[in-house]
Order: structure tokens, then sequence, then C-alpha cells
């Protein structure tokens, strides 16, 4: 393990002196391959969420309340989520810095960083989502997916199958409505309005009964992975977990 370290560090070392990379953040040079389109100082000033953030139960919503005794995070509410189809959803932390130009990357290129790779395996390890027992990554209409090439959601899926060895399962939950409509600026009742009935679920002996964790890149209004949790829930699954790369803080 030390030589594959050492062999891995000086490789970074020859890439770096090679081929430098800019962070796509502050313009210096990002040190690691493992830390992909951002340098370590960028990475440090992402807020990523820990164990002991206070975040609504439910949604993962930062809270206001300030520090909550760690027995009582479970009762943290934000009220807004209440009608939300989905168990309970996380995020890595918030979209902005490092998080945000790894996600934006991912649109570009089916690739993880390793930084962020260990970041989404330690979130899927927390309580609630641990619970999960399959992973189902929010689809692409196959009109989309042909289009880009990938879908982003199946690559952060595949990662977290790696680091926890719960099983991908990309087959059972399909998006049979493609909106036409660009979604950036949209409200929240816009944003559910086009994803408003647009999932399937095509085998539902494969979700029944299980503990789905729902994956995607960012948690926006919440309008995509409720409509994929409605549908889950319908077809019999017992609950549905979200997690995704990271939420705007709002």
């Amino acid at each position: 393990m030390f030589l594959t370290q050492a062999a891995r560090l000086l490789c970074d070392a020859a890439l770096t002196l090679a081929y430098p990379q800019a962070c796509l953040i502050c313009g210096l040079s990002v040190e690691a391959s493992s830390l992909g389109v951002a340098c370590e100082k960028c990475w440090r000033a992402t807020r990523i969420f820990t164990d002991d953030e206070t975040v609504c139960w439910k949604c993962g919503i930062p809270s206001s309340h300030g520090a909550v005794p760690v027995e009582k995070l479970d009762e943290v509410r934000c009220r807004r989520c209440e009608h939300q189809p989905f168990t309970a959803a996380r995020a890595c932390g918030i979209y902005e810095g490092a998080l945000r130009e790894s996600v934006l990357a991912l649109k570009r290129q089916p690739h993880l960083a390793r930084r962020l790779i260990q970041i989404l395996a330690t979130a899927a390890k927390r309580g609630p989502l641990a619970r999960s027992t399959r992973i189902i990554p929010v689809p692409l209409h196959r009109d989309r997916e042909s289009s880009r090439g990938f879908n982003q959601a199946l690559v952060i899926s595949r990662a977290i199958c790696a680091s926890t060895s719960l099983p991908v399962d990309e087959i059972s939950l399909l998006r049979t409505r493609h909106s036409e409509r660009y979604r950036a600026g949209l409200d929240a009742k816009d944003r559910h309005d086009t994803v408003d009935n647009a999932f399937a679920v095509r085998y539902p002996r494969l979700v029944a009964g299980e503990n789905i964790l729902l994956v995607d890149d960012v948690f926006t209004t919440g309008a995509t992975v409720a409509s994929c949790a409605a549908t889950l829930l319908e077809a019999g699954a017992k609950n549905v977990f979200v997690l995704t790369i990271a939420r705007p803080l709002r």
C-alpha cells in the first residue's frame, strides 16, 4: 500500500510538471490528479457536510437553529419539505467552489475525481442513507442520454457502488417523457410541472420492499427526485433515500 501511494505521488508530481492543470476556480495549479478540477485550497474552501452538520432530517437543507445535540439531530425539520415523498435526502455539500465545478465537469465528461468519490462514499454510509439496499440513478430520457453520451447519475452511482458494494439498478426506473423546456431559472412549481409523471418503473419486483438510494448530481428544488421517489414508492419500494453531490444554500 505504501509503494502504491508513493508511486501515485511521484506520478502526480510528474504530471504536474509535464502537464500542469489550472484550477477552474482560482487558476493555480492542481496539485494531484485525485483532486479533479480544483486545487487543494479550493477544496478546503468548499463547504462539505460533516457527520454533526445540523440539517433538516428530511430534505438535508442546513438549519438556522445553530448547534443541536447529536441525539436531537433527527428531530430537526425545516417544515417546507413535509409534502415530499422521499424518506430523506442528503447532499455532500453546498453547490459552490470545488463541488460546483466538479458537477459542471461531470456534465461534459463521465469522470469523477478520487476526492469526490471519497466524499460520496462517506455520505452514503451515514444515517439514514446507510439503510439503503439498492442504488438507482435518476434516469435521463433516451434522447437526452444519446445526445450527451452518458448519464451522469449513473456515473455517480457506479462510483458509490465500488465503495459500498450496494448493487446498482440501472434498468428499473425509466424516464418516459422528455422535457423540451430549458429548466434553468424555472421556479419550483414550473420545475415540478416539467417532471410530473415523467418516470415509470419497468421491473417492480426489483424495487419492491427495497430501501432505494436514489442518486443524482444536484438537488435544486427537489422536483426531479420527488417525482422519481413517488414512482418508486408506488411500485412498492419501502423507502427512497436521495443522495446528490451538491445542493444550493437556500
